[in-house]
């Protein structure tokens, strides 16, 4: 049986990059929980390989109260000095904190738009933005959308959510697919939507 043609980066022996690619990479997310975590995850990233985050992913979900943004709002001093010292994650003291801040930036954000999904799918008009890349076309560090959304996060009370960290995140959480052409998650009827500031 002919093996699947994926996306060049997942293209490799690492079944945990693999797996994302299949099951998560692209596909569309409504579930603020969810969004919440990755949105985590890539600034945890930061300066990192995403591979480490992802053997460091279920750790973060236990020392995260499972990325619930009300709890992880209301970790004190005690409970971030705690995780500092947890080898189990990434032991970055700006990080933990900005992961904490960022949970009182959702919560303001879900009280104004009803859910972080509305808010960032605002964006978008709750449309996906489609690609449909070449195969082995490069993909872009950045976008005008992610500029946008990085820009407005920040406004907000976001921390670790530049451009290069939300564009991974909008391709993350299925805002934007940059599955390639030949890629067999590559959607194939749809055109290649460049709207948006993509």
């Amino acid at each position: 049986m002919a093996e699947k043609k994926r996306c060049a980066w997942a293209s490799s022996l690492d079944a945990d990059y693999t797996r994302y690619h299949d099951e998560e990479w692209g596909r569309p997310v409504h579930d603020d929980r969810r969004l919440f975590e990755m949105i985590t995850l890539e600034g945890a990233q930061a300066g990192l390989s995403w591979s480490t985050i992802l053997r460091k992913r279920a750790r973060y979900r236990r020392q995260f109260a499972s990325f619930d943004p009300r709890k992880v709002a209301g970790f004190d001093a005690r409970r971030r000095a705690v995780l500092m010292r947890d080898p189990g994650i990434v032991r970055n003291r700006l990080k933990i904190e900005s992961t904490v801040t960022n949970a009182q930036a959702f919560l303001r954000v879900q009280k104004e738009f009803g859910s972080f999904d509305r808010y960032l799918w605002g964006f978008v008009d709750g449309r996906p933005v489609i690609q449909l890349r070449a195969a082995g076309e490069r993909l872009p560090a950045s976008t005008d959308l992610s500029d946008r959304i990085s820009k407005d996060l920040k406004k907000r009370g976001f921390r670790f959510v530049g451009t290069t960290i939300v564009y991974a995140f909008l391709q993350a959480v299925g805002v934007v697919n940059d599955h390639g052409r030949d890629c067999f998650l590559a959607p194939r009827a749809v055109k290649a939507s460049r709207t948006k500031g993509s």
